[in-house]
C-alpha cells in the first residue's frame, strides 16, 4: 500500500530492561535521579583484563516472563526482548485476539544478537565434543530471532522485521515502525532493540580500538558523555520495546496515548568502518530529512536525545552536525545522553532513547547527563549537566549513530488529535 500521511503513529506502551531498572517505569525514574548502573563487571572475571566495568542489567529473572523450557532456547537478547514487549504490550492495555493477531507486527533490531551463543558453543563443542553442543544454537544466535520469539509467544501473524544497524539499529525500528503503520501493513507495531554482548572477547577487541573507557576505579564516573575528560564508552546490555499503533485504532480502543512517532530519516556516511565522518555532514542530513519528513521546522524542536557515548571524536562530531542541522537554534536546545547512565547498550540504545523521548513529552521533564564536569570547547551545547530539567517539550528527537556510518533519526511529538 501506498504511504498514508493520514494514518498517524503513535505509542501506547512502554517496556524495558536495562540496567538502572527492569521496566519502564524504574528506568525512567533512575534516569531522572541521575543514578549510574555502571559496575565491576560480574558476567566473567575480568581482573586480569584491561576493561573491567560495564553497565549490566541486574536481577533479571527470564521466568518472571517466559516459560522456563522455552526461555531454555533463547539467548539471552531474546529473552531481554520478550520480556520488554510483553510490558510494552500489558502497558498498552492491549488484547490480542484472534480478530487483530494478523494485524500486530514487530520490528525489534540488534547490532550483535546472539554473539554470546557462538562463543559458548565453540567452547561446548572443544571441550565437550559435537554431540553436546545444543540443536538449537543456530536458532538461538540469529539477529531475527528476538523479534520472532516476540511473534511466537503472542501468537502475532503480521510483519516480522529484524535489521542489523550497529548502534543505530533501535533508532530504524521506530521509523519503519511508523512505516509500516502509515502504509497500512499493520495497525499495531511492537518496536524496539535489543542486545547483550558482554563477552571477554568483545571487551578485549573494542578496547584494542581504543573505544572502551578505562576508569575501572571509578565505574559510576566511567561514562561522561560531551566532558572533556571522556576517555570511551562503556559497554551496556539491555531492551526496550514500544507499542506503536495508528492513531485510529489507538482511539478508538480508548488507549492512552503518550506521544506521536512523527517522522524519520537514515543516512550513510560513507567514511569509515568505525570513526564518524568528522565533519558531521551524514550525521546532519540525517536530522534534516527526519524532520522534514514529521513536517518540523527546526525551531520547533525542544529535546534532543543525543547518541552522546563519551568517545572523544563521536561527541564532538555529533556537536558539529547539531549546529549544522539547527543553525542558531542550537544553542536553545536541550540536549541530554543516557549512556551516561545505562552505558552503550549498542542495539537496544535508539529504542532505550526512545523511551526517554517520549516520557520527556509527557511529563516535561528533561533527564539529566551525568558526570558532566569539566566542559569541552569542541561540545559547546546545553547537555542538560548532572541534574534533570522540569520543562515543557512539545518536540524530541533521538539520534542514533552506528559503525560503518549508519545514521538515523526519529521525531516524537506531543499527540493532538485531528480536527
Amino acid at each position: 500500500m501506498r504511504r498514508d500521511p493520514a494514518r498517524r503513529a503513535v505509542v501506547t506502551g512502554l517496556g524495558a530492561i536495562t540496567p538502572i531498572g527492569n521496566d519502564a517505569a524504574t528506568f525512567w525514574a533512575s534516569l531522572l535521579a541521575g543514578t549510574s548502573g555502571v559496575g565491576p563487571i560480574s558476567a566473567y572475571d575480568a581482573s586480569a583484563e584491561e576493561v573491567r566495568i560495564a553497565a549490566e542489567v541486574k536481577g533479571f529473572d527470564p521466568a518472571t516472563w517466559i516459560d522456563f523450557k522455552q526461555a531454555r532456547r533463547m539467548s539471552r537478547f531474546s529473552q531481554f526482548a520478550v520480556a520488554a514487549a510483553a510490558q510494552a504490550i500489558a502497558d498498552a492495555g492491549l488484547e490480542i485476539t484472534d480478530a487483530n493477531r494478523d494485524d500486530i507486527g514487530v520490528i525489534v533490531n540488534t547490532g550483535g544478537g546472539g554473539i554470546g551463543d557462538v562463543a559458548l558453543g565453540e567452547r561446548v563443542f572443544l571441550e565437550q565434543g559435537g554431540k553436546r553442543v545444543s540443536p538449537f544454537m543456530v536458532p538461538m544466535l540469529s539477529p531475527s530471532m528476538a523479534a520472532c520469539q516476540i511473534s511466537i509467544q503472542n501468537g502475532l501473524h503480521g510483519p516480522v522485521i529484524a535489521s542489523v544497524a550497529a548502534c543505530a539499529s533501535g533508532v530504524q525500528a521506530l521509523i519503519d515502525a511508523q512505516r509500516l503503520i502509515e502504509h497500512g501493513d499493520a495497525e499495531v507495531v511492537l518496536a524496539g532493540g535489543t542486545e547483550s554482548a558482554i563477552l571477554p572477547v568483545a571487551f578485549a577487541a573494542l578496547a584494542n580500538m581504543g573505544a572502551l573507557s578505562k576508569r575501572n576505579d571509578d565505574p559510576a564516573g566511567a561514562s561522561r558523555p560531551f566532558d572533556a575528560k571522556r576517555d570511551g564508552f562503556v559497554f551496556g546490555e539491555g531492551a526496550a520495546v514500544l507499542t506503536v499503533e495508528s492513531a485510529e485504532h489507538a482511539e478508538r480502543r480508548g488507549a492512552r496515548i503518550i506521544a506521536e512517532v512523527a517522522g524519520g530519516a537514515m543516512t550513510a556516511d560513507a567514511f569509515h568502518i568505525s570513526a564518524p565522518d568528522p565533519t558531521g555532514e551524514g550525521a546532519a542530513r540525517a536530522m534534516v530529512k527526519a524532520l522534514r519528513d514529521a513536517g518540523v521546522a527546526p525551531e520547533e524542536v525542544d529535546y534532543v536525545v543525543a547518541h552522546g557515548t563519551s568517545t572523544p571524536l563521536n561527541d564532538a562530531t555529533e556537536t558539529k552536525a547539531i549546529h549544522v542541522a539547527f543553525g542558531e537554534h542550537a544553542a536553545r536546545l536541550a540536549l541530554s545522553s543516557n549512556k551516561s547512565m545505562v552505558g552503550h547498550t549498542l542495539g537496544a540504545a535508539g529504542a532505550i532513547s526512545a523511551i526517554a523521548a517520549v516520557c520527556s513529552i509527557r511529563d516535561g521533564m528533561i533527564p539529566p547527563t551525568i558526570n558532566y564536569q569539566n566542559p569541552d570547547p569542541a561540545c559547546d551545547l546545553d547537555y542538560v549537566p548532572n541534574e534533570a530539567r522540569q520543562a515543557p517539550v512539545r518536540i524530541a528527537i533521538i539520534n542514533g549513530f552506528g559503525f560503518g556510518g549508519q545514521n538515523a533519526v526519529a521525531v516524537f511529538r506531543r499527540y493532538e488529535a485531528a480536527g
